[in-house]
């Protein structure tokens, strides 16, 4: 269940035109810009891009990345992208951050096939190489074959569908009396056994996933916003509330109250807008 909250009524051009008025002159109206972009979804959200290209001849995109500074434009930009443009930024981000797999193997393993091959498209789009070809640029032997297969949307862990691994994983835990993730986590660390572990735990249950992500991005020395802004912008629209409700019962404490005491400024206020929280 979506944490974002939309207005019945939404005027593209009148967004459009308040988003330009936010961003005139010498100070930009960082709230107005929140009160807006922090209640629109998907749809609403190209349709106001759309909108501010034909009224002022200007990408809203670029604009907005040369208004807003810091974690807070990172933010808005990644989320007023489409959600297959936004994975295919966070997915090229990732391969230009040596050994910062996970985030693949969430796109992999989280989206559908036929979600992850719109993505496809779109990385292919953005930044005229495959993602197939700059993940096979990027690493070497088993790391490259598990994350070109998962990517490929060839699913054991890339020959099977997600029925299927579940069905795997569930015999595994009957016959061995643990789970596939305990036994590996059990083996010695490496970034291929790494990599497994987080395609396993996503496809097995993506929302405890998330929820674990969250927790350890608020309660590392020094937030990691990063890992922050990927699941609360990715997930405001699909099952952030289910992801709410874990962490609740995991931590004992609510997640936008988590976010709260853990940000500030006007990230914080744009965070907690998607959360469904007013500051």
């Amino acid at each position: 269940m979506a944490t974002l909250v939309v207005p019945e009524n939404v005027s593209y051009v009148d967004d459009a035109r308040a988003l330009q008025k936010a961003c005139q002159g010498w100070g930009t109206d960082e709230k107005a810009i929140i009160s807006i972009l922090g209640h629109r979804n998907a749809a609403q959200r190209k349709q106001i891009r759309l909108a501010y290209s034909e009224l002022f001849q200007e990408d809203l995109v670029k604009r907005l990345e040369s208004e807003l500074t810091g974690d807070f434009e990172k933010a808005v930009y990644r989320w007023v992208l489409d959600p297959e443009d936004r994975d295919a930024v966070l997915a090229n981000v990732a391969i230009r951050k040596s050994g910062d797999y996970h985030v693949i193997v969430e796109i992999a393993c989280v989206l559908s096939s036929e979600e992850l091959l719109v993505v496809r498209r779109a990385y292919h789009a953005r930044y005229r190489h495959s993602l197939e070809e700059d993940l096979a640029a990027h690493t070497t032997g088993d790391i490259r074959k598990v994350l070109v297969g998962l990517v490929t949307a060839f699913r054991i862990l890339t020959t099977r569908s997600k029925a299927q691994l579940m069905a795997t994983f569930n015999r595994y835990r009957d016959d061995h009396g643990s789970s596939i993730t305990k036994d590996l986590l059990d083996e010695p660390a490496d970034e291929f056994k790494t990599v497994l572990r987080t395609a396993i735990r996503c496809i097995n249950d993506h929302k405890k996933y998330y929820e674990k992500i969250l927790r350890n991005a608020i309660k590392k020395v020094g937030t990691d916003e990063d890992a922050l802004t990927r699941v609360i912008v990715t997930r405001a629209e699909k099952d952030l509330n289910h992801i709410k409700e874990i962490y609740y019962k995991k931590n004992s404490v609510a997640l936008d109250q988590a976010v709260a005491m853990d940000t500030s400024g006007d990230y914080k206020a744009f965070l907690l807008a998607l959360l469904g929280k007013e500051e």
